[in-house]
């Protein structure tokens, strides 16, 4: 027997194959390729959710017009306001003579009206005409408003040629003349209040609160009349 005494035991283990040492570098190369692709899996998801929400340019340009048309809207509903109301001013002596001359209340008789008169309501009603000429394009609402508004003013200046030609007129022909005066005056006044109304709509919506342009009216001319609601308040 050899000196070294070698159990069994032993030459089994010396024997038996030894397990390789784990490959640390290619672990760490398969966590790092995961972290690389996770990494660009976020930014291409990124980069999808942002190219689907972000507005794109026509979209940007769209809002962009939307906001210019509701600015170029305000300020023409208050100029339009206050052409109402100027044209108001022309008109009222107008009507006033006309409701002189041709009442329809059945109180009264007409009074007497110069030619002098006839010029004058003439003049006023063609200038209010004018005020209207040439009008700006905007939203529809205000022009609906505004077509109203200007339809009226077209009609009582018929109104007032009719009455001028019913003067020189005598017998039932002055009498159909002036009937038909009368009957273009309440449409001209029923269109101003349709006009009136809307513009009363379009200053609330605004921010202006109302704005009560109406023309007076008689209670069987069918008119639309302004709210109770107090001048430029608001509703609440």
């Amino acid at each position: 027997m050899s000196d070294i005494d070698i159990r069994p035991q032993e030459v089994a283990t010396i024997n038996r194959p030894r397990q390789p040492a784990p490959a640390q570098g290619a672990t760490w190369a398969r966590v790092l390729a995961l972290a690389v692709a996770f990494a660009l899996g976020a930014i291409v998801a990124g980069g999808v959710v942002f190219a689907l929400t972000r507005p794109d340019s026509i979209k940007q340009t769209a809002d962009r017009l939307r906001a210019e048309s509701a600015l170029r809207d305000r300020t023409q509903i208050k100029t339009l306001t206050e052409l109402a109301r100027s044209t108001r001013g022309r008109l009222l002596p107008v009507l006033d003579g006309l409701s002189r001359a041709m009442p329809t209340d059945g109180t009264a008789g007409p009074v007497a009206v110069t030619a002098a008169d006839v010029e004058t309501w003439e003049q006023a009603a063609a200038a209010a005409v004018q005020g209207f000429a040439d009008p700006p394009s905007g939203e529809t609402a205000t022009n609906v408003a505004r077509s109203s508004l200007a339809s009226a003013v077209r009609q009582l200046a018929t109104t007032v040629d009719t009455y001028a030609a019913a003067r020189g007129l005598t017998g039932p022909a002055r009498a159909a003349a002036m009937d038909l005066a009368v009957r273009q005056r309440a449409d001209a006044l029923f269109t101003w209040s349709i006009g009136a109304t809307a513009l009363d709509a379009l200053n609330i919506d605004a921010g202006y609160g109302h704005q009560h342009v109406f023309l007076p009216t008689s209670p069987g001319e069918g008119a639309l009349t302004p709210d109770t609601e107090p001048e430029g308040s608001h509703d609440s």
